[in-house]
């Protein structure tokens, strides 16, 4: 958080990442609340609270030691949920807290399903897990070929209860990928199939937020919510933007205008003089920078800002707490008035996807980084 002003703030509308949940519900079956990495920036807890309101049960977070903390925050808040660390466990510290937390890891790794199973044996307790295949994505879990000798361990180690398969899509938000999509949709039912086969009950997931809006075939008993609780269409600048019709940005980011002053033209202006003046303008110094994460990659790629209700170039490079605009046709911009970084009211609001654009990211990262400011609840 900048300490200049100490004014940069993510404001955070909760009401509309109710909105969101109650539309991904009208897809289809349950809909887990994925709000790992601090409710992608929008804040565990205070997510966490308002899906509940809305009915959510179940939460996916990441690594056992946010699962932990979110586990502690709702019972002291009274509410009652599964929670699902999607990492599972990594470090030998991990284990333990799975059974004193009530915590279903992702299990994807015989590395993993080992230490689980010996744990259980010394703790003579039963651990519900989640089976995590990887059907395509070649990131983390068991592939097709491992089903025999998975099976045999589960079978010989009877306190490890396989309660979910899950799988994770790598294309389901590309319109032209849908062979790849329905390729790991068929590889992950082969593989539940084997495990119900084998005895075991499991609720399957394989549909992320796009894989909700866009493809039915691929709904099973729940579904992953993850970017569309907090307002991002995973379809943004495709033929299948409309899917995400009615989601609502949860987050807007501004912050104040600390000085406004003239630049005559041919003048240049921050670090390495890389903006020149084309005519004679005024310039806002804007209390936003790179330490506030709002990224210095942002300097010279068209980023605007809202001030005064109209948008405006940034210019310059962005700075470590400050960057400058252009607010020639801001007239009215004065020091100590708001500067909308994200968001902002009426038609020129700027959207994550926008920002995300002109940063060369991705709408993730851009809730992710901002949401590690001081953040103000609506």
């Amino acid at each position: 958080m900048s300490i200049l002003y100490n004014k940069f703030e993510a404001r955070i509308r909760l009401s509309a990442i109710r909105s969101n949940y109650r539309l991904l519900k009208t897809f289809g079956s349950r809909v887990i609340g994925v709000i790992k990495a601090d409710a992608y920036g929008h804040g565990l807890f205070e997510t966490a609270e308002a899906l509940s309101k809305e009915g959510c049960d179940t939460f996916a977070i990441g690594s056992v030691e946010e699962g932990v903390a979110l586990r502690q925050h709702l019972s002291n808040a009274g509410i009652g949920a599964r929670i699902l660390s999607l990492l599972g466990p990594i470090d030998p510290e991990d284990y333990a807290p799975l059974w004193q937390h009530d915590i279903i890891p992702f299990i994807g790794s015989f590395r993993q399903l080992e230490a689980v199973a010996g744990q259980a044996a010394r703790l003579g307790k039963a651990l519900p897990i989640s089976v995590k295949f990887d059907t395509g994505m070649a990131r983390l879990g068991f592939v097709e070929s491992d089903l025999p000798r998975l099976l045999e361990r589960l079978r010989e180690a009877p306190l490890v209860r396989p309660a979910m398969a899950s799988s994770h899509l790598a294309t389901a938000d590309d319109p032209e990928a849908v062979g790849c999509v329905l390729e790991q949709a068929k590889r992950f039912e082969t593989m539940v199939a084997a495990l119900r086969q084998a005895g075991y009950d499991v609720e399957a997931n394989l549909a992320n937020t796009a894989g909700i809006l866009a493809h039915q075939q691929l709904h099973h008993q729940s579904q992953r919510g993850g970017i569309a609780l907090y307002g991002a269409n995973p379809f943004a600048g495709t033929a299948w933007e409309h899917l995400g019709k009615g989601l609502q940005q949860a987050m807007e980011v501004r912050t104040k205008i600390v000085s406004v002053h003239p630049l005559k033209r041919g003048e240049t202006i921050s670090y390495g003089a890389t903006y020149t003046a084309s005519r004679d303008m005024k310039v806002a110094i804007v209390a936003a920078g790179y330490a506030d994460a709002y990224s210095r990659g942002l300097s010279g790629q068209g980023a605007q800002m809202l001030i005064g209700g109209r948008r405006v170039q940034q210019v310059g490079r962005v700075c470590m707490q400050l960057c400058a605009a252009d607010v020639t046709d801001a007239p009215d911009a004065r020091p100590g008035d708001w500067a909308w970084l994200l968001g902002g009211t009426g038609p020129l609001a700027i959207s994550a996807d926008e920002l995300a654009s002109w940063w060369g990211t991705i709408s993730y990262e851009v809730f992710c980084l901002l949401g590690m400011n001081r953040r103000v609840y609506i």
